[in-house]
């Protein structure tokens, strides 16, 4: 049977903290925690509660009574609507601050660890439009804000091209513009849209699974490269020729118009042909005069430039002199790798996925980096001591896993090996201290750097340097 929810009025509740995604935090008369999802720290406000548990509720502030010193005014109007920047409320240094604070909690509280002090979190000089990687999807059904709903005023046009509502797999906001992206974003989004509603292209609809135009990705770079791919669920050919056609003479400066023809149930395109349009099938990044090679399908860090402080202290903590052999552990595109490899002796690059090897390989020989290995396989499974039996045993160890962490299987690996320095990257501070915490026995966490990849959100990537422990 399912839980029922018997949704109650807190009053008066004082916001004393920021926790995990995001939420505010505050703690009701009968001693429960309260996780709310459009509150700041300092707010003193009335709450509705969604969810009610043993330990805790959760809720929307219905009211504020005070108002936190720490808000400031969005800059975007599609605030508290869409779902990307849930901290535009929230002043820059104050995310800073909460963005740290839930690092070093994250260590002690799950991984019992004892740390150094902790390095000042590295904020982002670009606190908006530091995206290089957007995508947008098409709707026939746009989200209706509740003034629109109660409306007299019949919406005759209800095609949008935006982001998902948190929690509605079939809305989109229809944008007027995101702070996230650089010129000129907003602009081709605008334009793709307008034009696509001028050749009667219909726009997608989700539920009814028909329409023609279904997402577009733009991609960019700091050496000013731009790449377009437009996803559509039904073709014809004549519209698709008209619209890319007019898009190449609306901004010539794009170097790669590239589409996909995808009529599955999901929007994903990694396993579908991407075909080139005008233009190269990629784009490339630079980085201390190194180039990366980016098509349609590739990871790289979604901030440039924040990406490269986070490469220069992940180089910086494994202390490279050139004799080392060092492993690059979820080494994705191999951007890591190559970057610290002039510092190395040599370094092997292991990831799971295919493409992104091939990717790794061709950036290093366009580098012409010839003391890089790349490797193919499920960590859990080529990390093991055939591996250090065929390759070596590392000095230094770099390791950058998903979200989830790394797989037990590689942290026994890992302490087998025994190699003086672990370089441990995150995006997940708390999966980061479920493994360090494995690992504690045997390594000493000496140096921890947080770094904001993503302003506005909670996010936060973390840098630990691990030293092997005295026998």
């Amino acid at each position: 049977m399912a839980r029922r929810n018997k949704r109650v009025i807190l009053e008066d509740l004082e916001v004393i903290d920021a926790g995990a995604k995001g939420k505010a935090v505050a703690r009701a008369e009968d001693g429960r925690v309260v996780f709310i999802n459009n509150a700041v720290p300092g707010d003193v406000v009335t709450i509705q509660t969604t969810k009610k548990r043993k330990a805790y509720y959760e809720g929307t502030a219905i009211s504020v009574a005070k108002l936190s010193e720490k808000r400031v005014e969005p800059v975007c109007q599609h605030f508290g609507t869409c779902g990307g920047c849930k901290w535009q409320n929230m002043g820059y240094e104050h995310q800073l601050f909460y963005k740290q604070k839930e690092v070093v909690n994250n260590l002690t509280r799950i991984g019992h660890i004892e740390l150094p002090n902790v390095t000042p979190i590295l904020g982002s000089d670009a606190q908006y439009f530091y995206r290089n990687k957007m995508e947008f999807s098409f709707s026939s059904n746009k989200w209706l804000t509740l003034e629109q709903i109660q409306s007299d005023i019949q919406i005759e046009n209800k095609n949008a091209l935006g982001f998902h509502i948190p929690g509605m797999w079939d809305k989109i906001l229809d944008l007027n513009k995101c702070h996230l992206q650089r010129d000129p974003s907003n602009a081709i989004r605008d334009f793709v849209k307008d034009e696509g509603q001028r050749l009667d292209m219909p726009f997608y609809n989700t539920r009814k699974q028909e329409g023609m135009l279904r997402t577009l990705m733009i991609r960019t770079t700091s050496i000013g490269e731009i790449m377009i791919v437009l996803q559509m669920f039904e073709d014809h050919k004549g519209k698709r020729e008209a619209l890319l056609d007019a898009l190449a003479l609306k901004f010539p400066e794009i170097t790669s118009i590239q589409y996909v023809i995808n009529n599955k149930g999901n929007d994903t395109i990694y396993d579908q042909e991407v075909i080139c349009y005008k233009g190269r099938d990629h784009i490339f990044e630079e980085m201390e005069g190194l180039q990366f090679k980016i098509n349609a399908k590739s990871f790289y860090q979604t901030n440039s430039e924040q990406a490269y402080e986070l490469y220069k202290i992940t180089r910086d903590f494994a202390g490279l002199t050139g004799k080392e052999l060092v492993y690059d552990l979820y080494t994705g595109t191999g951007t890591i790798a190559q970057f610290v490899a002039k510092k190395a002796k040599k370094v092997i690059g292991v990831e799971s996925v295919p493409d992104a090897i091939t990717a790794a390989k061709e950036n290093a020989q366009l580098n012409g980096i010839t003391n890089v290995e790349f490797l193919v396989g499920d960590m859990k499974n080529v990390f093991n001591q055939d591996f250090v039996n065929q390759y070596g045993a590392a000095d230094v160890v770099i390791t950058d896993p998903p979200r989830d962490g790394m797989h037990k299987d590689v942290v026994a690996q890992l302490i087998a090996l025994a190699a003086p320095k672990i370089v441990y990257v995150s995006c997940n501070s708390a999966t980061q201290a479920r493994d360090l915490s494995l690992l504690d026995e045997y390594y000493k966490v000496t140096k921890v750097q947080p770094v904001d990849m993503f302003p506005q959100t909670h996010h936060v990537e973390n840098v630990v340097l691990l030293e092997k422990r005295n026998a």
